[in-house]
């Protein structure tokens, strides 16, 4: 069962009174549900903090250098320049990972940290040290983490529709090689009971403040089915020790899903016998908008997207080139890719370059004789193994998320 269909089933067991979550108020419960029409009955359900001990502020919201040739950065958030990874293997390197950051980054001493599992989906509080996490059957993965507005600016310069958040191009995205230990390892040896339907890992980051409203701590509800799958709690990123601004010493990765439900700095994580609501499945990370149900379609896997590794305006000589690119889907491996250089009017089949995993992404290739100088117009337009693509436009919400229509690369040649 995917979040979407797993939304409504949580909204009716509100209506039961079998439900729980802080920062969503009955109002946002008589709202939600009349958007996916269900009745309502609110229940109760507290929050829990994670263990604190040894945790303090950076002196900025981002710690890693960001230098311009690399980052773009929006305040709390730092975007991957696509240009930097052309010379960069399948992994991107720690220094040009993007940061999504909701606050700024903590720093938390590793020798103090303590992950707490507490709520009514376990027999029994649990809490772990690092060194006991690590002691359990470890794993490693190869996956993305892409932050659900990846590409949102492209609302606005190719729409013309008005969104809101961090306009981001395509560079909130980074595919990593992650080790740890599986979350439903965790869960049960913590005691997960058999009717357990939530989970929600929260972070030790600061509490996230919105219209002067204090929402607690960042949180999104995962259903069990899900974290006992494929869900790693991860303490290493391409076989180096988590750096703070990547969820140190140990956060979430979701494969597949968007990058809010990958938690960094997870310090708690409740397992709940009843549904759990938070700010961030309710507030954020829905679609919103004209073409969307009045309180909005939740959202979990990303779409098919695809980006050129070159600078956005780029100039390139009048010779035969070698275009560069990338392209994913949270449905799996890429199937092929097709490259415009004409605005769309023309195609042909990009030459597959590496691996090509699922939850990560396919590296591609063409080369490129420019009929003439000036202004032209690239496009990459991939095919899943589903079949999914790119289509010409998508349509609009209000937050930005989830753009993969086709995007037009502009570069001059001269």
């Amino acid at each position: 069962m995917n979040e979407a269909t797993y939304d409504r089933v949580r909204l009716e067991q509100w209506r039961d009174g079998r439900a729980s979550g802080r920062g969503f108020t009955r109002r946002d419960l008589m709202r939600l549900a009349a958007a996916v029409g269900v009745g309502t009955a609110l229940g109760g359900g507290a929050l829990g903090g994670g263990a604190a001990a040894g945790t303090a502020r950076a002196d900025g919201p981002i710690v890693k250098p960001l230098p311009p040739e690399l980052f773009t950065v929006f305040g709390t958030n730092a975007e991957t320049r696509w240009e930097a990874l052309r010379d960069t293997g399948y992994l991107v390197p720690v220094d040009r990972f993007f940061v999504r950051n909701h606050t700024s980054t903590p720093i938390i001493d590793p020798a103090a940290y303590r992950l707490r599992l507490f709520g009514s989906g376990l027999r029994a509080p649990a809490e772990f040290s690092l060194d006991q996490l690590r002691r359990l059957p470890q794993e490693t993965i190869t996956a993305a983490v892409e932050c659900a507005g990846n590409a949102r600016s492209f609302f606005t310069t190719q729409q013309g529709q008005t969104v809101s958040g961090t306009a981001w191009k395509l560079g909130a995205i980074g595919v990593g090689r992650w080790q740890g230990v599986r979350l439903g390892t965790v869960l049960r040896a913590a005691g997960l009971r058999r009717d357990a339907v939530d989970v929600q890992p929260q972070g030790l980051d600061a509490n996230f403040v919105s219209g002067g409203v204090d929402l607690g701590p960042v949180r999104r509800p995962l259903p069990v089915g899900k974290a006992l799958d494929d869900v790693l709690l991860a303490w290493e990123l391409n076989g180096a020790p988590l750096p703070p601004d990547h969820g140190a010493p140990l956060r979430v990765v979701v494969p597949s899903w968007i990058g809010i439900s990958s938690i960094k700095w997870v310090g708690a994580i409740e397992v709940a016998a009843e549904p759990l609501f938070s700010p961030w499945n309710t507030q954020f990370y829905r679609l919103f908008g004209a073409d969307h149900p009045a309180d909005g379609t939740l959202i979990d896997e990303q779409v098919v997207k695809s980006a050129f590794e070159l600078a956005w305006g780029a100039t390139l000589p009048p010779a035969r080139t070698t275009l560069t690119g990338r392209s994913w889907s949270a449905n799996g491996p890429i199937r092929h890719v097709d490259v415009s250089t004409d605005g769309g009017t023309t195609w042909r089949r990009a030459r597959a370059t590496g691996p090509n995993l699922p939850n990560a992404w396919q590296r591609w290739r063409i080369d490129w004789t420019p009929a003439g100088t000036g202004p032209h117009t690239l496009i990459a337009r991939a095919t899943d193994v589903t079949g999914a693509t790119h289509p010409a436009t998508v349509p609009h919400n209000t937050l930005g998320y989830l753009f993969g229509a086709q995007v037009r690369h502009p570069v001059t040649v001269a």
